[in-house]
């Protein structure tokens, strides 16, 4: 008696054996038409999404709380579609268990892949809390390592001190901060 579940073994040795015989028109239809055009490839790589917005807001989360809100009147492109250019900025930062800071400035720029903020012209820092206010020009913030950085001229006025300084990084992780280049405080 046959059993039909032994001639199974049949099938893939037909496929194996007749190979040759298809294997040819197969590879044929697999064959990607059209070819390989490298100026076509590299104008697809340095195609970017520009776009110009009015009112726009960008948040920044760590560990899933919001820390940044930023604010612009108007949003655009940068060098690349990853880097968004602002002007009229105001930014908000608040984490628990921090004093909020509010900052304005001109003009700013984020830059996506870094999450690195770069405010620019007119930067005003604000520590309602403290009553304390920051004046520079130019000021970095990285996210990845929460350091504030101006490397030029800050001011910084309080309800009961001035100081000025050419150079000012500040941790916010920490709350420290750390002048350099002509420090002078006024009590």
């Amino acid at each position: 008696m046959r059993n039909p579940r032994n001639l199974l073994w049949m099938i893939p040795l037909g496929i194996l054996l007749t190979g040759p015989l298809w294997r040819g028109y197969v590879a044929d239809f697999l064959k990607p038409r059209g070819g390989y055009d490298a100026k076509v490839a590299e104008a697809y790589k340095r195609q970017s999404q520009n776009f110009i917005m009015d009112n726009i807001s960008i948040t920044l989360s760590s560990n899933g709380q919001l820390e940044w809100r930023i604010r612009a009147q108007r949003a655009f492109t940068g060098k690349s579609d990853r880097e968004i250019g602002m002007i009229d900025v105001d930014a908000r930062y608040t984490s628990k268990g921090k004093d909020p800071l509010a900052i304005i400035s001109d003009r700013g720029t984020y830059l996506m892949d870094d999450r690195h903020l770069v405010l620019i012209d007119h930067v005003v820092v604000k520590k309602p809390a403290k009553g304390e206010e920051l004046f520079t020009d130019l000021l970095h913030y990285y996210d990845a390592t929460k350091m504030v950085i101006c490397p030029v001229d800050v001011e910084i006025q309080g309800p009961q001190f001035h100081l000025s300084a050419g150079r000012m990084d500040y941790d916010l992780s920490s709350d420290a901060y750390d002048f350099n280049e002509r420090v002078i405080v006024e009590m």
